[in-house]
């Protein structure tokens, strides 16, 4: 009897892909649904219009034209006070030889897909105090509230739409925001026939809309805190700033941690963000979950 590789396995080389298996996750959505983007290294007023111009008035011939003052506004971003997002893992440089994967490149990739995670968690939050952390969407103040108190409907969404609308936006960039359990829930409804409320496009694969607004489907939306109730947002992102310190950006430590010949990873973002005009943002809360 001959020895094969399948008598001794215990012999052969095991074929090792060099290719790092994730689990599926949310991807960071909020920077990429259209935002303004401003990079800044220190604090940022963006200035804008204050209210409409008191009624200019129609003026006949050789009649004295009234005087009207305009009022003007700013956005303030990015304080001195603002807090980064950082962090550092370290480790061995016999790991870093023995790995079959290139271990740096991994752990830079693994970090900063966590960090942009972290801060598209915030933009998405309610939380946020626009001084040491950002404010989320669901904190900015200012903004048009729908209280739904109960299921979603269609007729909830008309609502919305009238609402932001009505607050001079650019209807192609406006976008919806909602938890995967909302947009199923929406896409379930049915009327008297049984027929689906909502039909998908079936030329547009991947590509959600409802009521002609594109869709931006995350979990990263909390629900309310104590009545288990849920929230969709209705924004136009062109009217949205962010201000942009450091994109998640890694530096690699080979020399702090030599008394241990350990090797670190550092990766640091620092971002904040405000509505340009917060009636452009529509919230809809009471959601029954």
């Amino acid at each position: 009897m001959s020895t094969t590789t399948a008598t001794a396995p215990e012999l052969t080389r095991e074929q090792v892909l060099a290719i790092l298996v994730q689990p599926l996750e949310a991807v960071s959505v909020f920077l990429a649904s259209g935002p303004r983007i401003f990079d800044t290294a220190g604090p940022l007023r963006i200035p804008k219009l204050g209210g409409p111009t008191a009624d200019p008035g129609w003026t006949g011939e050789s009649e004295p034209i009234p005087e009207r003052d305009v009022d003007f506004d700013e956005v303030k971003l990015m304080p001195s006070t603002m807090k980064s997002v950082k962090v550092i893992t370290k480790f061995s440089n016999e790991l870093a030889r023995q790995s079959v994967v290139a271990l740096d490149a991994t752990l830079r990739d693994r970090l900063v897909r966590d960090v942009a995670a972290k801060i598209d968690t915030q933009f998405l939050s309610a939380s946020g105090d626009g001084v040491t952390t950002p404010r989320g969407l669901f904190a900015w103040p200012g903004t048009q509230t729908l209280a739904v108190d109960g299921a979603l409907s269609l007729d909830d969404l008309h609502d919305a739409d009238g609402l932001v609308l009505g607050a001079d936006v650019d209807p192609t960039k406006v976008r919806w925001f909602m938890t995967s359990r909302e947009f199923i829930g929406l896409r379930k409804q049915k009327d008297s026939s049984g027929k689906y409320l909502i039909q998908p496009d079936p030329t547009q694969a991947g590509a959600y809309q409802l009521l002609g607004h594109g869709v931006t489907i995350t979990n990263r939306i909390p629900d309310t805190t104590g009545t288990a109730t849920g929230r969709v947002a209705l924004a136009d992102m062109s009217q949205v700033a962010v201000a942009r310190d450091l994109a998640p950006s890694v530096k690699i430590l080979d020399q702090t941690f030599a008394g241990t010949d350990e090797m670190g990873l550092r990766v640091v973002a620092r971002y904040d963000v405000a509505p340009l005009n917060a009636k452009a943002v529509v919230k809809l809360t009471g959601i029954t979950v």
